[in-house]
C-alpha cells in the first residue's frame, strides 16, 4: 500500500512496477494517478459518498447548504459529462462542473461539454494598518500555484491586488488543455478546498496564506467561470437584484404615467371649471 498525497479521497492504494501510487477513487472506482491533481468531477462524487458512509439516514424533511455540490456523471478520464441529472431535472455544465444552462426535464440535449477558458478567484482579506506589497503577493501567489497545484506558470495571466482584494486570473483555452498538465478548473478547486479549510491533500493541511513572513487571513473567497461559449440562462434565472432593479425601473415609468394623466386630468377639471364661471358672468350682466 501507498500514500495518496494529492487526494485523501481514494481506496485500494498500490504501487505499480514504476513506483507510482495508485488508486481508486471514492465512489467511482476510477484509477487515479496520486503524482497529480485528481479530476474535480471525481473528487465531488467522492465528496458526495463520503458524506453517505457509515452515517445514520437523515430525516425526509432534512436538507443540508451543499454550496454547488451535487453527485455528478463522470467519463472514464474524470471529465464532467456535459449533461448532469438529478432523478428527473437535468442541467448542462462546463468544464468546472458549473451549470450553464437552465433546469430542465430528462429530455434536454446537451451537445459538447463546454470548455471553461477562464477562471477568475476573487479573494478578500480582513482588515489591516497597511497594504500588502504587490509584488509579494503576486510571488507567493503564482510560486504557490506552481508548485502546490503543477499548473505550467503560463497560465496564471494576473495576480492584481486592489485592497483588500486579490484577483487570480487562470486561463487555458481547449487546445492548451490537450498538450497536457493539469486543468485550471481543478487547480480553482483544490485552491478553494484549501482556502476554506477543507484541504484535498492527504496530510490536511491547508493553505496558509503568508506574505512577507506576516500570515494572511483572508475573509471571503469567490469564483467565476468564463466559459468559451456564453451561458445560456433564461431571464427567470437573472440574480434576484437585477430582477428588483427591472421592477423598480418599471415601476418608475408605470408612476409617472399615472402622474401625467392625473395631471391632464386635473387641467380639464380647471378649464372646465373657468369656463362654467365665465358663461355665470355672462348670464348675471345679461339680466
Amino acid at each position: 500500500a501507498c500514500v495518496c498525497e494529492k487526494n485523501k479521497r481514494v481506496t485500494n492504494c498500490r504501487t505499480d512496477s514504476s513506483g507510482q501510487c495508485l488508486c481508486e477513487a471514492i465512489g467511482s472506482g476510477v484509477t487515479v494517478d496520486c503524482s497529480t491533481l485528481t479530476s474535480k468531477c471525481l473528487l465531488m462524487k467522492a465528496e458526495v459518498m463520503g458524506s453517505k458512509s457509515g452515517r445514520r439516514e437523515k430525516p425526509k424533511d432534512a436538507f443540508e447548504d451543499t454550496d454547488g455540490l451535487y453527485d455528478p456523471d463522470c467519463e472514464n478520464s474524470g471529465a464532467f459529462k456535459a449533461k448532469q441529472c438529478n432523478g428527473t431535472t437535468c442541467w448542462c455544465v462546463n468544464t468546472a462542473g458549473v451549470r450553464r444552462t437552465d433546469k430542465h426535464d430528462a429530455d434536454l440535449k446537451c451537445n459538447q461539454l463546454v470548455r471553461t477558458m477562464w477562471i477568475i478567484i476573487e479573494m478578500k482579506h480582513a482588515e489591516r494598518n497597511a497594504p500588502l506589497s504587490a509584488e509579494s503577493l503576486k510571488k507567493y501567489f503564482t510560486d504557490t500555484i506552481t508548485s502546490r497545484y503543477q499548473l505550467d506558470g503560463r497560465y496564471i495571466t494576473s495576480v492584481l491586488y486592489e485592497n483588500p482584494y486579490i484577483t487570480i486570473d487562470l486561463k487555458q483555452n481547449s487546445s492548451e488543455k490537450l498538450s497536457g498538465g493539469v486543468d485550471i478548473a481543478d487547480v480553482a478547486y483544490y485552491f478553494e478546498k484549501d482556502v476554506k479549510g477543507q484541504s484535498i491533500f492527504h496530510n490536511n493541511a491547508g493553505l496558509n496564506v503568508s506574505i512577507d513572513n506576516e500570515p494572511l487571513r483572508l475573509e471571503k473567497t469567490v469564483v467565476y467561470y468564463v466559459d468559451e461559449i456564453a451561458p445560456e440562462f433564461s431571464m427567470k434565472s437573472l440574480a434576484p437584484g437585477l430582477i428588483a432593479v427591472i421592477v423598480v425601473v418599471v415601476i418608475a415609468i408605470v408612476a409617472a404615467i399615472v402622474v401625467l394623466v392625473l395631471t391632464r386630468r386635473r387641467k380639464g377639471k380647471y378649464v372646465k371649471a373657468e369656463v362654467k364661471e365665465m358663461n355665470e358672468m355672462h348670464r348675471g350682466l345679461n339680466a
